[in-house]
């Protein structure tokens, strides 16, 4: 068996290459650790002379980080502006948001071929290619350009929109050609895999593609969690809700997420509920992203604006109903927050699978689980149908939907989670990079 290579457009960080904190580290740590493996990308590190800089590596395990560095203005127009400007909210259908432009078009091109150009002489004939995401959609014809024979496959992380939505995109056909190099390609859902397949025969294109929803390590992030739950950082959490539900929601900052959709849904709960006033508190945790998107600064100011009416209109001097911080939170103390909570609230207007409600499910206390709501537009939704689902357009409904959860007896709590709970552990961070690694590598057989 040749080597794997693994292409995204960042690697993990030091700190992570040992202890994965989470999404893509998460899923392709066992692959990594199985076999000889090589992991490229772009270093995070900007600087004017990247052109004129090395690929720096380093070995951990048996795994070698090949990382490089890029320009700013790679980083501004192939990172900022096309990749999350343009594809992005092309990919979750908020094509009001693209600002595309056919420099920033080019500079994606650009920037992929600096990719293939620093991959290749790192390559050995016998390799598997394993590229990541959006942001490197072109690279499969890229590698096949400059003599790469070898077995290339793709998985997109986020959603894929239909040729209704797709068809938006100024050079759609260009970027599927790029994409059709690939022998095989991995998508999150049904639907996904049947979007990108009707985009590729609306150009007459060819492509293997298939759905294989991406999982976590549940027995470890459920160990993970007890050990949390008594730590003194969640114990004071605990502590100062005196006896209070508690509602958690945990989501980087983006568009995708519903965030002002979940707070309303909130707001709704407590008026046309007043019994939970005073007695329920909602912990909102959201990472800042993306700063440099206009976008992201303009949600933020409406999350704060929104924060703030529904705490003027509904606190006490004893009561905040939404706690929310935008700093970042370690995933140990994130797992035993899941564990301690009773509600999951999880509501993305689309998202390509959505590991939080996975997680939350992992962390639960099986003699007394929380319950899981979640929107039926996450890609986790049709693995999930034990979850109280919800439409985010629909405040009322969620507001429904959380009265629910928070009044559910606990034998149909236990039921409910044990179902949920057996699909996570069915489907896992390690048999999905297995089943998508096993169909690339007998494309060719």
């Amino acid at each position: 068996m040749g080597r794997l290579i693994v292409v995204s457009n960042r690697t993990p960080a030091p700190g992570e290459r040992t202890q994965p904190a989470g999404g893509l580290t998460v899923g392709l740590y066992d692959a990594v650790q199985t076999r000889d493996s090589l992991w490229f990308g772009w270093s995070g590190e900007q600087c004017e002379d990247a052109l004129d800089r090395p690929v720096m590596e380093d070995r951990a395990g048996n795994v070698t980080y090949a990382t490089f560095d890029m320009t700013p203005r790679q980083y501004d127009r192939f990172y900022l502006n096309f990749s999350n400007g343009v594809l992005w909210p092309l990919c979750h259908y908020r094509t009001q948001l693209i600002r595309y432009t056919r420099e920033d078009c080019e500079a994606y091109y650009e920037a992929n071929a600096v990719f293939a150009d620093r991959l290749v002489p790192l390559l050995k004939e016998d390799d598997t290619i394993w590229i990541h995401d959006y942001h490197l959609f072109p690279l499969a014809e890229m590698l096949r350009d400059r003599g790469v024979k070898g077995r290339i496959g793709f998985f997109l992380h986020i959603p894929f929109p239909p040729w209704s939505v797709a068809r938006l995109l100024p050079q759609l056909q260009r970027l599927l050609k790029g994409l059709a190099g690939c022998d095989r390609i991995g998508v999150q859902t049904p639907e996904d895999a049947q979007n990108l397949r009707g985009c590729f025969a609306e150009y007459g294109l060819k492509a293997e593609v298939e759905a294989v929803p991406i999982g976590i390590d549940p027995i470890r992030f459920r160990q993970q969690a007890i050990e949390s739950a008594s730590t003194e950082d969640v114990e004071q959490i605990v502590d100062s809700l005196v006896g209070k539900r508690l509602i958690i929601g945990v989501d980087r900052l983006d568009y995708s997420k519903g965030l002002p959709e979940r707070m309303r849904g909130y707001e709704m709960l407590l008026k046309n509920y007043p019994e939970y006033r005073g007695k329920v508190t909602f912990l909102q945790i959201t990472p800042v992203s993306r700063t440099g998107v206009e976008s992201y600064r303009l949600l933020k100011e409406e999350l704060d604006g929104l924060v703030g009416t529904i705490n003027g209109a509904y606190g006490t001097p004893d009561w905040v109903p939404i706690r929310y911080t935008t700093w970042p939170i370690s995933r140990n103390v994130l797992a035993g927050l899941y564990r301690v909570s009773d509600v999951g609230y999880i509501t993305p207007l689309r998202d390509g699978m959505n590991l939080v409600a996975k997680e939350f499910i992992a962390a639960q206390d099986s003699k007394d689980p929380g319950v899981l709501v979640l929107s039926r537009f996450a890609g986790a939704a049709p693995e999930m149908p034990e979850a109280l689902q919800v439409n985010p357009l629909d405040a009322e409904g969620m507001a429904d939907a959380l009265h629910a959860a928070l009044t559910m007896d606990v034998q149909t709590r236990h039921e409910a989670w044990s179902a949920l709970y057996g699909e996570v552990s069915r489907n896992t961070a390690g048999s999905w990079a297995k089943q998508f690694l096993d169909s690339l590598e007998a494309s060719r057989t």
